[in-house]
This record gives structure tokens, C-alpha cells and sequence, in this order.
């Protein structure tokens, strides 16, 4: 299950709530939501105090228009549309160093299904490996890449969220897909063959 499916299951209860008027309900919702804003901003912005900036001004902004929030379309999809505008508006975005090391971490579902332990090392570097490389991608191709390959959305999806056709979204990410093999390749030729992606 993805990020965003887990927080539209996680919240779709307490959105009507806090919609109604429950305080107890707008409370748990801005929590629950913190931590995918978060990660989200880092995305945009690629600096962690920057990120918790626009994550603290995006919660803001979730508070005061939430009762603007029609359900016409994914709350995640919503959600997401309001932190890439603070982000944007922030004008932190570009040049700036990404630090997913520290503050976006990939969790595998089963981290003990490794058998042999030469591949988890494998794994991992290849794994560090992308995330250095993905610092390089241009702004759009590391969003889109991000959304495709970690918060595992289809084009639609991501179309959706930064008003996009799905073609252009499914061109930035053959990019940014190729770009990160062709460095990989040139830089690493000993694992290529085990990186697909």
C-alpha cells in the first residue's frame, strides 16, 4: 500500500468530521497529514527546515480551507496540490541540495525477506546510489519520479495532482528514468544489470 492510499484510508473518517465542526477530529487530522506533508515538501524543496517551513504553512492552509474541500477529488490529490503551492510560493525550491538521507526514508515492506545478506548490502547501494543521483534531476523529472517510484502513483494520479497530461508526465518520467540509468552506466557498470527502473 502506498503512502497516499494509506493516508486516504487513514483519514477518510475524520475529514467529514473535522469538516463538521469536531475539534477532537481537525486536531487528528492535521496530525495524521504532518508527516506526508512533510515528506512531500522535502520533495519540492529538497531542504529538511525548509520542508518543515512549507509543512507548517501547508497545515495552516489545510486548517483554514478545509471546509473548501468539495471531495471532488482524492483528499490526497487535494492535499497535495495545497503543499506544492506553498512550496512554490516559498520560492525555496530551486538550488537547493536534497537531503533524502536524512529525511525521506524508503521503507521496504519485509525488510528480513533477504536471504543472503550480499544482497541487502547490493540492495542498499544501489538504493544510495539512486537517491544521490536523483539530486541531479531536473525539479519536474524529480517530482515526477518521486511520485511514480516511491509514492508508487500511476500517471493519471500524477497528472492529476500538478496539472499535467498524463503524456507529459509519462515523458518526464522516461527521463528521469533514462537519465538515472545512463549515470548508473557510465558510473557504476558493475550493477546496471541488476537496476531496472
Amino acid at each position: 500500500m502506498s503512502e497516499t492510499q494509506r493516508l486516504e484510508r487513514d483519514v477518510a473518517h475524520l475529514v467529514p468530521l473535522a469538516q463538521g465542526g469536531d475539534a477532537a477530529a481537525r486536531e487528528a487530522l492535521l496530525a495524521r497529514c504532518h508527516p506526508t506533508i512533510f515528506r512531500w515538501a522535502l520533495v519540492q524543496v529538497g531542504d529538511a527546515d525548509e520542508a518543515e517551513d512549507v509543512a507548517q504553512e501547508a497545515l495552516v492552509r489545510l486548517d483554514a480551507g478545509l471546509d473548501g474541500f468539495a471531495g471532488k477529488s482524492l483528499f490526497a490529490t487535494w492535499l497535495y496540490r495545497v503543499t506544492r503551492n506553498v512550496a512554490l510560493e516559498m520560492g525555496r525550491r530551486a538550488a537547493r541540495t536534497l537531503r533524502l538521507r536524512s529525511a525521506l526514508a524508503l521503507r521496504p515492506d519485509d525488510e528480513s525477506a533477504t536471504a543472503d545478506p550480499a544482497d541487502g548490502v547490493h540492495a542498499e547501494t544501489v538504493t544510495a546510489l539512486v537517491r544521490a543521483l536523483f539530486d541531479d534531476l531536473p525539479p519536474r523529472q524529480r517530482e515526477v519520479f518521486y511520485l511514480a517510484d516511491l509514492e508508487e502513483l500511476a500517471p493519471v494520479e500524477i497528472a492529476q495532482r500538478l496539472g499535467l497530461e498524463p503524456a507529459t508526465v509519462r515523458v518526464h518520467l522516461l527521463r528521469a528514468r533514462r537519465s538515472l540509468r545512463a549515470r548508473i552506466l557510465s558510473e557504476h557498470p558493475e550493477i546496471v544489470e541488476d537496476y531496472s527502473p
